[in-house]
């Protein structure tokens, strides 16, 4: 009788509930493909101009963005960059994790009155946070002699909480006050516990956050409820822009010299409660050399006047941080893993014009160790130190691009440079950079 009942239930069903249904709209991915630094910000600005909605998934306030607009340069750490566009409703989602005093002050400059939403379940950064960051880097000095080069934006320690699941999240702070203030001394007193010296005023960023909450109450939305209303209802374009970049992601980057969240494309996933079948393209933001802040193997590294050159012409400073970056020639064997872990649909190629004086032009195609060739990217840094890199010479064009407005304006040794990284990754370049503005992109395809 059951069976009987079963196959009459489903054939008297909906058989529009059958056929797998195409999702309404799809959500547009910006990353970056090596070590951060990319230009993502220029790229989601492209892409934002004409975005319904712009939305930060991973990461923290440890993340900088800088874009140029009318000769205007805006630097961001946690919202979205694409909150540029007027237009646009900038949402950050559940993976980041939120310093408030951070966001607000990034709000009163950019961010429109009811253009900003706060999902309910972001974990939230408090002052301990990044004062047992710093704490943490002293002691890896002073133990082993070097650090992981944290920004000491207080993102481990954060992660960590929410990982041992005595974090505190958004939820917690706009619902009953008084419930929050007990749990957030015991988590104050864990940190206190653990490092005798830091310095907590407790009572006094208690009363800060507590004027945060009614600030913040009228931004807060359920963000998987947002999410799917956007992603199900009627037409739109979502752009998703990620945080620090492929080689920095804590599961598939450099380990442990990475960031504490997942930066590559499953963190859109899980950053925002998106899911899979709603992930449209994946664009790969890709610097035309390599780049590195902090510590950590650098295959391509050139601690020479290249790396100065390129240091000083591109103004390789972090946006966070101000340390200097470290750089060196472009390295596609790192490129081209960022690209099986993410699946590009296609590539940003920034900064070609910082190349405009070299000479000669070096890229790195295939690792060795002790005189044997990887077969693929290592996953043990000990490894990566050790690996020489076998280049690729390009000759240089050693004239400005920065007047190119099209991809047959540029020198034909600069189109053949993007074509080779084109061959070798099997991936299209649909942007090339040449200079800090919006009209300085320019569009392949």
């Amino acid at each position: 009788h059951l069976a009987a009942e079963l196959r009459s239930s489903t054939s008297s069903g909906d058989s529009s509930l059958r056929i797998p249904k195409e999702p309404q709209n799809k959500v547009t991915v910006v990353l970056g493909a090596q070590w951060g630094d990319e230009g993502k910000g220029k790229v989601v600005d492209l892409l934002a101009m004409d975005a319904d909605i712009v939305c930060r998934c991973q990461g923290g306030n440890n993340a900088g963005h800088t874009v140029v607009v009318d000769s205007v340069e805006y630097d961001f750490h946690l919202l979205p960059s694409g909150v540029l566009n007027k237009k646009a409703v900038s949402f950050i989602g559940n993976g980041v994790v939120i310093h408030l005093p951070g966001l607000f002050e990034e709000a009163e400059k950019n961010l429109r009155k009811g253009k900003g939403k706060v999902p309910l379940h972001p974990p939230l950064v408090f002052n301990f946070h990044q004062a047992v960051d710093g704490i943490q880097e002293q002691q890896r000095q002073q133990q082993e002699g070097k650090n992981l080069g944290t920004t000491k934006k207080g993102i481990g320690p954060a992660y960590s909480s929410k990982a041992a699941r005595n974090g505190l999240r958004v939820c917690d702070l706009v619902s009953d006050f008084k419930v929050f203030e007990d749990k957030f001394r015991m988590l104050a007193e864990h940190f206190l516990t653990m490092y005798p010296n830091l310095n907590v005023d407790i009572d006094s960023e208690l009363e800060q956050l507590k004027a945060y909450a009614e600030r913040l109450r009228p931004l807060v939305t359920d963000g998987v409820y947002f999410m799917h209303k956007a992603l199900t209802g009627p037409s739109k374009k979502i752009l998703v822009e990620g945080a620090n970049a492929a080689l920095l992601d804590i599961d598939f980057g450099t380990y442990p010299f990475v960031t504490s969240s997942n930066c590559t494309v499953g963190g859109v996933c899980t950053g925002l409660g998106v899911p899979p079948s709603y992930v449209g393209r994946v664009y790969g933001v890709v610097k035309a050399y390599t780049t590195r802040v902090g510590v950590g193997a650098f295959p391509t590294e050139q601690d020479n006047e290249i790396g100065e050159l390129l240091q000083s012409k591109g103004r390789e400073f972090g946006v966070t941080t101000g340390r200097k970056r470290r750089c060196g020639w472009l390295d596609l064997i790192l490129v081209r893993y960022a690209h099986m872990v993410n699946g590009f649909s296609a590539i940003a190629l920034t900064k070609l014009d910082i190349l405009d004086t070299l000479p000669e032009i070096k890229v790195g195609v295939a690792y060795k160790v002790d005189g044997q060739p990887l077969p693929s990217f290592p996953a043990n840094m000990d490894v990566l130190m050790r690996v020489t890199v076998e280049y690729k010479t390009f000759p240089g064009w050693c004239c400005s691009t920065e007047a190119a407005r099209s991809f047959e304006e540029l020198p034909s040794q600069a189109q053949t440079y993007i074509r080779f990284i084109e061959d070798f990754l099997q991936v299209p370049v649909k942007w090339v950079g040449v200079g800090k503005s919006r009209e300085s992109m320019i569009k392949l395809f």
